[in-house]
């Protein structure tokens, strides 16, 4: 709701101001047609409030608000979220061809005091600089193996140079790069060291909502380092679009802040079952207890893979942009419901097959969809190479257009 909706809303509920009589003897009937009155009066009121919330929906739309032609709505409505790469220039170290991430299962369970004890050693700091420019970026990380690998988020050194790893006691090594995934926002780093206290990976399969966890890690700076704070898993797989793709991820009402990215969210046994990676934010309002994290079996495969190959390989992408389309805007523009093409990756085969901006996805391999999870689903089920048969309205029209998916690698 905007700010110009909230204050016109509110002003229906303005209190109603009564003039006090003047004489304070009445005679009843007058008395009773004035309660009547006002009745009549507040039921008025009751009925021009109902008018003015459903005119907030669907109808308002008609008064102006909206442009006249649906697409220039969407072009407003939905940014260009075209997936973008991770690019920086921190120097690459060799690949860890051996390396996996093994998750363990749940042992003795902890106190927050033990968990603290146990695995706020496994955390470290991340400084990320950019060569002739002020400043330094800041997260944080996990040790992954004693000789030196830690795992945090790509975002962190999105654009540096350089990064700096500070351990627990307050070493500190150059950081080289093993791999880095955007999509994912996972990256792998290599210090020399040996030695380090690991962190334990837990399987997060037997997870649940309302499962106690912690977060480890170093908030708004370097004041602030190896903060625990707890709370509970929220939701589990909740779809999120990061990057223009789709990512499912824990939910926690645990504190998460600027700073903590790339820290660990642990599980009552002390294992990692999440990478933490971003909170939910408004400029409008306050939003408390919205955290988000990477689960550990998605960090597992993607850091597995980046330490054999330095990239994730074989993972399929249609080559398009999607957001769905509200209910009350196709019911305004009298357009299909489905999902809006924001988007055609190019040199992919959605835009070889003539896949334009401004289409409109209606079904996939012959199932409709109407959100992005809906068509996430259907193609990590396919592999690359297959192909994909997408219902796509134009024009007053549906035409099917049969494209090949490509690995996501080759097209970002």
């Amino acid at each position: 709701m905007s700010n110009t909706e909230r204050s016109s809303l509110e002003s229906w509920y303005a209190p109603l101001k009564r003039e006090q009589p003047q004489k304070k003897r009445r005679r009843r009937k007058k008395t009773a047609w004035r309660i009547a009155a006002v009745l009549i009066l507040v039921l008025v009121l009751i009925l021009g409030s109902s008018l003015a919330f459903s005119g907030s929906g669907a109808d308002s739309s008609q008064s102006g608000s909206m442009p006249d032609d649906w697409e220039d709505y969407f072009r407003n409505y939905f940014e260009d979220a075209q997936t973008t790469t991770v690019n920086t220039n921190i120097p690459r170290a060799d690949l860890e061809p051996g390396f996996t991430i093994e998750l363990q299962e749940q042992g003795e369970e902890l106190s927050l005091q033990q968990l603290y004890e146990r695995c706020a050693d496994t955390i470290v700091a991340i400084t990320g600089t950019v060569e002739d420019e002020s400043g330094y970026y800041w997260g944080t990380g996990v040790i992954a193996s004693p000789d030196g690998l830690i795992v945090t988020n790509a975002h962190i050194i999105d654009g540096c140079d350089s990064a700096k790893v500070t351990l627990y006691n307050d070493e500190s090594y150059e950081a080289k790069l093993v791999g880095v995934d955007g999509i994912s926002d996972l990256a792998l780093l290599k210090i020399d060291a040996e030695g380090l206290p690991a962190a334990v990976f837990g399987d997060v399969s037997s997870i649940a909502v309302g499962d106690e966890v912690a977060a480890i890690g170093n908030p708004l700076g370097e004041d602030f380092r190896s903060t625990l704070t707890n709370g509970i898993i929220s939701a589990i797989d909740r779809g999120l679009n990061y990057n223009g793709r789709t990512m499912s991820l824990l939910q926690t009402n645990t504190a998460i802040n600027q700073g903590n990215s790339g820290g660990a969210l642990f599980n009552m046994y002390g294992q990692v079952v999440g990478i933490t990676n971003m909170k939910m934010m408004s400029y409008y309002s306050s939003i408390e207890g919205i955290g988000f994290a990477i689960p550990s079996s998605t960090v597992k495969s993607v850091v597995d893979s980046l330490a054999a190959n330095g990239e994730v390989r074989g993972r399929p992408s249609i080559g398009i942009t999607v957001g769905a389309i509200p209910e009350d805007v196709s019911s305004h523009y009298d357009i299909p419901s489905g999902l809006y093409v924001s988007g055609v990756q190019e040199n992919s085969d959605a835009q070889l097959k003539g896949v334009q901006v401004g289409d409109i996805l209606t079904a996939v391999n012959g199932q409709e969809v109407y959100t992005t999870e809906d068509v996430a689903a259907i193609k990590d089920a396919m592999a690359v190479g297959d192909t994909m048969t997408l219902s796509l309205w134009r024009d007053g029209e549906t035409i099917e257009v049969e494209i090949e998916l490509m690995d996501t690698n080759d097209l970002y």
